[in-house]
C-alpha cells in the first residue's frame, strides 16, 4: 500500500531541508500566515530536489497569529487575499516550470471550512479556478468535504498524525493541553491504525471511522523531525510505501 505524508513548511521554522526526505508532498505558506517570494522559492527547491509533490498553503491574512486565529473578514476581502496569495504561488511555480499539485488551507481557516457551509462554499468558489486538475486537501466527514463533492471539485482526504481528535471528527483546540501527540510512538500507532482500520481513536476512547489518504505532520511541532523519520521507517517496515 501507498501513504502519503505532507507536511506544512515554508513557515520559518527551517527544518524543511531536514524534513524533506522524509515526506512525499508538502504544503507550502503563500504569504497569508507567513511567507513571500524569497521563502517560497527555497521551499520549492527543496521539494524538487527531494521529489515532494507540492500544494500551497493559503491562510486568512494573519501573520500576527499565525494564522490560527478566526477572522472576522469580508467576502471581498477574504476572496483578494486568498486569490493574492495563490496567484504568487503560481507565479513563483512558473519560474521552475512545476504543476501544483493541491491545495490545503491553513489554521483557522481550515478549522473554519470544515464546519461553516456558507464559509465553505465561498472558499470553494474563490478557489474553483485554481482547483482544475488540482487536489484540495480534505478532512473526513467535513462539511468542506461536502461542497467539495457537491461542486465536482477533486479531493484527498486528510487526517492529522500529530493532533487528536474529538468525537466529531474535528481537531482537538490546541487550546487544550491534549492536543498535539508529540510522543513518536503515539503518533506511529495513532496512524498505524487509521491506515488498517480506518479507525481513530478519540480523546474521549471512542473509535470512529475515517478515511485518510494523506497524513499530516506540522514542522513547528517541537520534535517534528524525529517524529517524521520515525513515521517514515516503521510504516516502510510495515510495509507501506511513502510516496
Amino acid at each position: 500500500m501507498k501513504i502519503d505524508i505532507n507536511c506544512d513548511v515554508g513557515e520559518g521554522i527551517l527544518n524543511e531541508h531536514l524534513i524533506m526526505q522524509y515526506i512525499s508532498s508538502c504544503n507550502i505558506a503563500c504569504g497569508g500566515h507567513f511567507g513571500d517570494k524569497n521563502s517560497i522559492d527555497k521551499t520549492i527547491k527543496l521539494a524538487i530536489e527531494n521529489n515532494v509533490k507540492i500544494g500551497a498553503h493559503p491562510s486568512y491574512p494573519d501573520k500576527e497569529n499565525f494564522g490560527r486565529k478566526l477572522m472576522q473578514i469580508s467576502d471581498n476581502d477574504l476572496r483578494d487575499s486568498i486569490c493574492s496569495q495563490l496567484d504568487l504561488f503560481l507565479e513563483r511555480l512558473s519560474k521552475v516550470d512545476v504543476k501544483l499539485h493541491h491545495i490545503k488551507p491553513h489554521g483557522a481557516l481550515y478549522n473554519a471550512i470544515a464546519i461553516d457551509e456558507k464559509l465553505a462554499t465561498k472558499f470553494i468558489e474563490i478557489t474553483k479556478e485554481y482547483l482544475n486538475d488540482v487536489f484540495l486537501y480534505v478532512s473526513y466527514n467535513s462539511v468542506i468535504e461536502k461542497v467539495a463533492l457537491k461542486m465536482n471539485i477533486k479531493i484527498k482526504y486528510e487526517a492529522f498524525a500529530d493532533r487528536n481528535y474529538t468525537d466529531s471528527l474535528t481537531l482537538v483546540s490546541r487550546n487544550h493541553k491534549n492536543a498535539l501527540l508529540i510522543d513518536k510512538n503515539d503518533v506511529f500507532n495513532h496512524v498505524l491504525n487509521m491506515v488498517k482500520y480506518q479507525k481513530v481513536k478519540t480523546i474521549s476512547g471512542l473509535e470512529k471511522l475515517i478515511k485518510v489518504d494523506t497524513f499530516c505532520i506540522h514542522s513547528d511541532t517541537k520534535n517534528a523531525l524525529e517524529i517524521v523519520k520515525y513515521l517514515h521507517q516503521n510504516l516502510e517496515k510495515e510495509g507501506f510505501k511513502i510516496e
